[in-house]
Formats: C-alpha cells, sequence, structure tokens
C-alpha cells in the first residue's frame, strides 16, 4: 500500500518523498489504525490524509472549522485533479442539496465539512446510504476545552461518529497541543489505540522578534517600510484597534484591508480574497483571522497586542513562511496589554454547564496560561527555545535568529568557511557525520581518521584556526537553512543539497549570525561573491499571478514560492525536467509546464 501513497504523492502532488512523520502517518492510517498527528504549521498535514483518502474505497470526511478556508483547500484538489467538495453554511440551499446529491452518487474522493453540519437530518440520514472510509478532523485541539481554541461545536464530531453504522477510521491533526490538550483530543474522540506522533514544533524559518513600545504604530510603519510589497499580516485584540491600525496604514499609503468579526459576511470574504489572491498586501485582523488563512507566502507577521497565551501566538504567528522561505513574526508589547488580558480574565462569566469547580479550576488554567505569555514578552532567553520548552521540546537554549539571541551574537559572512565545509563533506563521499568532518577541518590525530587516510584529504586542516564550537555551529546552522540534511539511523551522516551546490559553484553567499564570544577568520575581501539576481523569481510570479486571475484563485495554488525557487535553481529546459520539481504533479504539468519553460527559454536567450 506504501508504493501506492508514493505514486500518488509524485502523480498528484508533485513529491518524490514524503516528509518527516509523513510516511508513519500514512502507513497507519492505510492499516486501518486511528492516528492522532501534532504537526508544525506548514509540515504537511493536509498531505497525511488526502493521500489515504486516495485509497480508501468510501468517502474521506474533512471536519474543519475553517469555513473560510474550505473553498480554496478544494479548489487545490481539484487543480491537481482530486474529486473534492465542501459542505458549510456559504453555501446556498441549492447548492449544499447538489453537493449532497453528488456525495450520495460516489462523485467526491473528500468531502469538507464544518461541525455544525454533521447531526443535520439531511446529513444524518446520507451518512447512513453511503460508505464513510476515514474522518479526518482538521484543527483537532478545538475539541478540548484546555485548547486556545475551544469550540463548543467541536463536541459534534463525537456524537456524529457515534450515529454511523460502521465506525471509520479516525485522524486527529493539529499544530499546537500540549499534554493535556492531546489527551483530551484521545479521550474525547475515543480514539482506539491510536498512532501518536509530534513531529516537533519547531519553524526553523521563522524569525521572533519581541519589542517594548510605547508608539505601536510607529513601530509597524519604519518596518513596513523595509518590506514594500511583501504579504503581510498584523493582529490586534480588538475590532477597534483593527479600525484604527487600518485606518492609519491608508493615510499612510499602505494598501491594506481588514478583517474582524463585527463585519458583514460578504466584507469578510472579500476582503479575505483580495488578501489571499495578493490584490492586497496587507491584512490587519483579530484572532478571528487567526486559522482561517492558507496563504503560503506570508513574509511577516506582526502583533500589535500582545496574545493570552502562548498557542495563540504560535498558531498565529505560523501563518508566516508556510512555504518554507524565511518570515518574521514581531510582537509588540506594553503594560497595558497585560492589564487588558487579565481584564478579560476577571470577567469571564462562567458557562451554564460548568460547575463551580470546573470554572475555577479553567480560570487558574487560563491564569497560568496568560503569565507564560507575559513572561515570554520579557525573557532574555532565547525566544524559540522558550517557544518549545512551553509544548515540551527539548532545545538548544539559542537558535541565532530570534531577536534576544540576536543581541548576543554578531552577523558575519561566512560564505568561505561554508564552502570549505561543504566542500570537505563532498571530497569524504558524505558518509560522515558532524565529529569527524569537524576533526578532519581542524586537523585532527586521531586514530581512526589517520587509518581511514583522511588526513590525506585536501580539505584535511583548512579551518585549523577555526575553534571546533564554530564549526559546529555553522555546520549546524547549515543544517536549520537547507544546505545540509542527515540520513536517519544510529550514525546519521551528513549529505549536501542542491542548496549546498549553488554555495559550493559561487552562484550565492551566506550570513549568520555568530556569538560573540567566538570570533571567526578574517576573510579575504577578494572572495566576496555577489548573491545572484532575483530577476527570474519576479518574473515568474508575474506569470504565476497571470494564471491565477484567468482563473480566480489564490496564486499559491498555481505554484507555491518553493516551487518557483526550486525552478530558478534547475533552470529546466523540457517538461521531464520540469517534472523533476518538488509541487509539480501530472495536472500541473501538463497545465503550466510549457508556460512556464517558455519563460525560462526566452529569460536564457
Amino acid at each position: 500500500m506504501l508504493d501506492a501513497a508514493h505514486k500518488i504523492l509524485h502523480t498528484y502532488f508533485g513529491y518524490n518523498t514524503f516528509r518527516e512523520g509523513q510516511t508513519e502517518i500514512v502507513s497507519a492510517l492505510l492499516n486501518k489504525q486511528d492516528v492522532l498527528a501534532i504537526m508544525p504549521t506548514g509540515a504537511g498535514k493536509s498531505i497525511c490524509y488526502q493521500v489515504p483518502a486516495m485509497l480508501f474505497e468510501g468517502l474521506t470526511l474533512v471536519i474543519s472549522p475553517l469555513i473560510s478556508l474550505m473553498q480554496d483547500q478544494v479548489h487545490a484538489l481539484n487543480q491537481v485533479g482530486i474529486a473534492a467538495a465542501f459542505l458549510n453554511s456559504s453555501l446556498s440551499i441549492e447548492k449544499q442539496n447538489q453537493v449532497l446529491a453528488d456525495t450520495k452518487n460516489n462523485a467526491y474522493t473528500l468531502l469538507y465539512i464544518a461541525p455544525e453540519q454533521l447531526l443535520t437530518q439531511r446529513f444524518l440520514l446520507l451518512s447512513k446510504e453511503i460508505t464513510i472510509s476515514f474522518i479526518s478532523i482538521d484543527e483537532a485541539h478545538c475539541i478540548s476545552q484546555w485548547g486556545h481554541d475551544f469550540r463548543p461545536g467541536y463536541l459534534r464530531v463525537t456524537d456524529y461518529i457515534n450515529q454511523l453504522p460502521t465506525r471509520p477510521i479516525i485522524g486527529a491533526f493539529t499544530a499546537t497541543a500540549t499534554k493535556i490538550v492531546k489527551a483530551d483530543i484521545t479521550q474525547i474522540l475515543n480514539l482506539d489505540d491510536p498512532f501518536s506522533i509530534t513531529t516537533g514544533f519547531d519553524r526553523p524559518n521563522l524569525s521572533f522578534s519581541v519589542h517594548k513600545t510605547n508608539n505601536t504604530f510607529n513601530e509597524i510603519k519604519a518596518y513596513l517600510a523595509q518590506k514594500h510589497g511583501l504579504s503581510g499580516i498584523i493582529y490586534c485584540s480588538t475590532r477597534v484597534a483593527v479600525e484604527s491600525i487600518h485606518a492609519q496604514l491608508l493615510e499612510s499609503n499602505y494598501a491594506a484591508t481588514l478583517y474582524h468579526a463585527g463585519l458583514l459576511a460578504e466584507t469578510k470574504l472579500a476582503n479575505q480574497h483580495a488578501f489571499v489572491r495578493d490584490e492586497v498586501p496587507i491584512i490587519v485582523a483579530t484572532n478571528a483571522f487567526g486559522m482561517g488563512i492558507d496563504k503560503s507566502n506570508v513574509s511577516f507577521v506582526i502583533h500589535h497586542n500582545m496574545p493570552k497565551n502562548i498557542e495563540s501566538y504560535y498558531q498565529e504567528a505560523g501563518r508566516a513562511g508556510r512555504d518554507g522561505s524565511p518570515a518574521q513574526c514581531l510582537l509588540f508589547y506594553s503594560g497595558s496589554d497585560v492589564r487588558t488580558n487579565q481584564f478579560f480574565l476577571d470577567t469571564m462569566e462562567q458557562g451554564e454547564n460548568t460547575s463551580d469547580v470546573q470554572f475555577l479550576e479553567f480560570k487558574a488554567f487560563e491564569q497560568e496560561r496568560l503569565k507564560k505569555m507575559t513572561f515570554f514578552c520579557y525573557t532574555e532567553d532565547c525566544l524559540r527555545h522558550y517557544i518549545l520548552a512551553y509544548f515540551g521540546e527539548n532545545t538548544a537554549s539559542y537558535c541565532g535568529n530570534c531577536s534576544n539571541c540576536l543581541d548576543n551574537f554578531e552577523q558575519y559572512d561566512v560564505t568561505i568557511p561554508a564552502q570549505k565545509i561543504l566542500s570537505c563533506i563532498k571530497r569524504m563521499g558524505e558518509n560522515f557525520g558532524i565529529k569527524m568532518v569537524v576533526d578532519v577541518l581542524r586537523g585532527s590525530k586521531n586514530s581512526r581518521l589517520l587509518t581511514l587516510r583522511l588526513n590525506e584529504q585536501k580539505t584535511y586542516d583548512i579551518l585549523a584556526d577555526t575553534s571546533e564550537t564554530q564549526i559546529r555551529h555553522i555546520i549546524q546552522q547549515l543544517l536549520v537553512l537547507g544546505y545540509l540534511i542527515t540520513t536517519n539511523g544510529q550514525y546519521p551522516t551528513l549529505k549536501l543539497t542542491s542548496m549546498s551546490l549553488e554555495l559550493l559553484l559561487g552562484k550565492s553567499t551566506l550570513s549568520m549570525n555568530i556569538p560573540k564570544n567566538i570570533p571567526l577568520p578574517q576573510k579575504n575581501k577578494s572572495q566576496t561573491i555577489t548573491f545572484a539576481n532575483p530577476e527570474l523569481f519576479s518574473i515568474l510570479q508575474k506569470l504565476r499571478q497571470t494564471l491565477a486571475k484567468k482563473q480566480n484563485i489564490p496564486a499559491y495554488l498555481i505554484f507555491s514560492n518553493a516551487t518557483l525557487n526550486e525552478i530558478c535553481q534547475k533552470r529546466p529546459a523540457t517538461l521531464e525536467q520540469m517534472a523533476t520539481i518538488n509541487g509539480i504533479g501530472k495536472i500541473k504539468l501538463e497545465q503550466y509546464g510549457r508556460l512556464f519553460l517558455d519563460i525560462l527559454s526566452d529569460y536564457e536567450h
């Protein structure tokens, strides 16, 4: 079955291999085992249920709270030739009835549905007349009152499953869940001996910064002046703040739109479409927009105020860089933010079905989460480390890519030492781990190195004046940035990627943040390499935008930024070469391959 899954992955989605955790999840589902998967935003959760759906005989239901996203998610599947539809309150009654009739006639592989639709009489009746093989529950943390976005409507999921003639396979997926939330999801959904996996919460491509300020808008405006034309979200804690920031942006000649729960439904939809389709680069929003965005090329997320907890912050910040490109997450805060959140907590109303003991317990839980969020704003530790530790993940005490680490780091051009490291790995046949590579570079005399005659390598001793700590730091950053990968197993070895070959060939440069107390060797100025011209990427973006407008779909549904980047790097000249690009499956190759090849040909000549 896994062979068939790999074929579907390549044919429909254009990927040659599954990413971390995906193989295990897909395998478990195909073996009819329930799954609970905690995967960071952008890690490919949707692939985990879309690929198995293609192999199950019956219908796959995808339960999602994101009504505003369903249309784009279904568009994305239809774009690659997968039959899918959605059912929610945004459709007219006539259209809903048509979707139900088509579902009864087995017209779809996947049906995206809002939880509110599950217990309607018509859908319950339909559910007993068709075969439902698999139910995938997206944003599964919404089912837990201990989650940061509890939605009572999600409790209908369990009632619905219990009324089905045959229990289907259940998959629960979320990006942010603490241990208590994971346990709650398992219990409420009654998952049957689930395969549980947490692939990690880290988003290495995101840069975090926290700034205390008394004039947030001026700070935002200064930041935006450096990000002309890039796509970003500005989150505010209240509707009033959204309206105010939006008005000030327009007065300052920034193209922006807004989103909050007080707007008419058609206005919210129009504003969201304008942002997702790159018609407007900036959207100012409350957390009503928190999960309601699946835009892959968001370059920055700004928080105008401190959120109420780490889960909400990380969920919202995670809207940035979904395609793997570097992105920035800025949080501005003031003392009044703590007081505002405390006021909301103090005035929280007790639910009708909540006992006094439960209410006090819940308030204490929320108080602790607010305290952790407040500490995040004031900590001098690595911000990434703080976030990941909150979710129970052990990481290094610095990342070199957050405002706190940057205060203790300096940026250097490390192109030359990085090239030496990559060259060493290549000359060693990509058959050794970090320790042996470091030993060769520093000219170690250890017996195994000498026995293997690695001291005869041309790269032996070429970084003798650089400390082991420094070399290891650069290697770790090369791994984080995608210039290197490691193999799995007990003795992982270092392997080069296409990015590292670009660096070795002098087609790009590399800068890193280096601890101030570990100096780098002085570089030879004559060895400075000019970074490649981004002109081609811009040309491909324009073609993508033109195609998207013709079809009235978001540009990322044509190709993601990551796919465009790979096209720029590999410069395919034939359809066969184009087919090797990640993200280009059979249908997209047929639809767009020749158009992009023509652009590449014109550019080359």
